[in-house]
């Protein structure tokens, strides 16, 4: 039994001769800011504040948003005839083809209106206008009357775009707004365009209202008859300094940026939000022209903490990978 209890004491001796050596030794450390020297961002040591958090920075500044809406639209002629016969029969001839610039008074096609057993003269079919023949005319022998159109007419040289845009965006439209066309034949490349006409009313049927656009300047890659997708830029918002929104941190429904201060600690400041466009958020009130905000490893942060402005490194990663990628898809 006494063997068994001097085993007991040695045991406890020397794990408590243990538990102090390590305590000694760790608040040894911390007393002298050992831990984590050299590596910001490890340890836990964050309360004592010897941890130094990587971040990347922006400065702040006035930035004005453009507010837009994507529609798709159709691309046709700004003027465009029906052609008709003027007395029922069959079409005898045709004088054009798909895509053939005629001149107004040019015959189009000549219509027989012959019964059996009867004759009659030929009677022709005029143009109306001068420009293109966009569909395809009516073949030989069709049986037309004058409510058949035999081909149609279109000033392929000034083309317009007609687009619907729904009913929740029609505070916005009004002629003059400029917009941006792609076509799918040349998906990177940009068309300026510009609001002529508004539809005075709102489709029953689609809730949207129609709007008309002309082409600022003619482009021969332009066809009549393409879709198109339209950036229709609506408002823009100026006057307040802006910050990517995913800079910002939520605690309920408030929202706070960490700016940097001048002994590199950052100070968690409340913001108020105006409009954003795609991501990037106008700051009416919080932050001042100039000002550094934390844009990426804020989430991480508190009020306070001692930070390492990386900005420039990123960057020239960004850069470097940019080029890298950039060279590969030669």
């Amino acid at each position: 039994m006494k063997v068994k209890k001097a085993h007991l004491f040695l045991i406890v001796f020397l794990t408590a001769a243990a538990l102090l050596i390590a305590y000694a030794f760790t608040f040894g450390k911390s007393k002298n800011g050992a831990p984590g020297k050299g590596k910001p961002g490890k340890g836990a040591w964050g309360a004592a504040g010897n941890t130094e958090f990587s971040v990347v920075t922006k400065a702040v500044e006035p930035e004005t948003l453009h507010g837009y809406i994507v529609a798709n639209g159709e691309i046709e002629s700004q003027n465009s005839v029906s052609v008709y016969p003027n007395v029922s029969g069959k079409i005898v001839s045709t004088a054009v083809l798909l895509g053939s610039a005629v001149k107004r008074g040019d015959v189009i096609a000549y219509v027989d209106p012959s019964q059996p057993g009867e004759y009659y003269k030929q009677s022709p079919v005029y143009a109306p206008i001068a420009g293109s023949v966009i569909s395809t005319p009516a073949k030989n022998g069709t049986t037309v009357s004058p409510n058949t159109e035999i081909t149609r007419i279109g000033d392929i040289n000034n083309l317009q775009i007609v687009a619907d845009i729904p009913e929740r965006y029609v505070s916005f439209l009004k002629p003059g707004l400029k917009a941006l066309v792609s076509v799918q034949a040349y998906p990177e490349e940009k068309f300026a365009a510009t609001v002529k006409r508004v539809s005075p009313v709102v489709d029953a049927a689609s809730r949207t209202k129609q709007i008309i656009l002309n082409f600022d300047e003619r482009d021969s890659k332009i066809n009549a008859g393409m879709f198109s997708q339209i950036i229709l830029y609506t408002k823009d918002y100026s006057g307040a300094v802006t910050v990517p929104k995913s800079a910002l941190v939520t605690n309920e429904d408030k929202y706070f940026a960490y700016v940097m201060q001048g002994d590199s600690t950052v100070e968690k400041r409340e913001v108020s939000l105006g409009e954003e466009v795609d991501g990037i958020v106008q700051i009416v009130s919080g932050l001042r022209q100039g000002e550094r905000v934390v844009i990426q490893g804020q989430t991480s942060l508190s009020n306070g903490a001692k930070v390492k402005d990386i900005t420039g490194a990123a960057d020239a990663l960004n850069e470097k990978y940019g080029e890298k990628e950039a060279r590969g898809k030669k």
